[in-house]
């Protein structure tokens, strides 16, 4: 299989993307193999969030720690070591985002029946500060979408019904 070739694509002079290495995948062609097709979707994917998380910093959480509130937010309460194995982090690490995360007062710890566990729960003022993160994302990338014709906006609908479905056979 010949490597993958990227087309350097520049940032505007001056905006936050600038720093952020600015290259774009090429399109995938025709016939393309499950490995080439797989190379450059995961491409597109990095590459996606990556300009997305920009708008991350308007939080004003660090990357880690906001990973972490996701979880707790969009999953439902943990324990330190179950939020440590979805962070795929060490459960040391995860104790001191936890501890950054407690003290900004946007999860709390709830001790469970047994009492000798904790659950890990996000507060009102964390679940707050996630969906206005994911509304800051959403807004940006529709503005992205809503310059693509209606057909093209249309195909990648269907192709988002791929991706779930690729998902779901990870």
């Amino acid at each position: 299989m010949a490597p993958v070739k990227h087309k350097k694509q520049p940032a505007p002079e001056g905006s936050a993307t600038s720093a952020l290495v600015a290259q774009t995948p090429a399109p995938v062609a025709a016939g393309s193999s499950p490995t080439e097709v797989a190379d450059q979707l995961h491409s597109a994917a990095i590459h996606l969030l990556r300009r997305l998380r920009i708008r991350d910093r308007e939080s004003g959480i660090g990357p880690a720690q906001l990973s972490a509130l996701s979880v707790l937010v969009f999953g439902g309460p943990r324990s330190l070591g179950e939020l440590a194995d979805a962070e795929q982090v060490r459960p040391p690490t995860m104790s001191r985002i936890v501890a950054g995360l407690q003290r900004a007062r946007l999860i709390r710890r709830q001790a469970t029946e047994d009492g000798r566990r904790v659950r890990l729960t996000a507060t009102d003022k964390g679940t707050k500060i996630m969906w206005e993160g994911r509304k800051r994302r959403v807004e940006t990338l529709a503005k992205a979408l809503a310059s693509l014709p209606e057909n093209e906006r249309e195909e990648l609908r269907q192709a988002i019904t791929l991706l779930q479905q690729v998902i779901r056979n990870l």
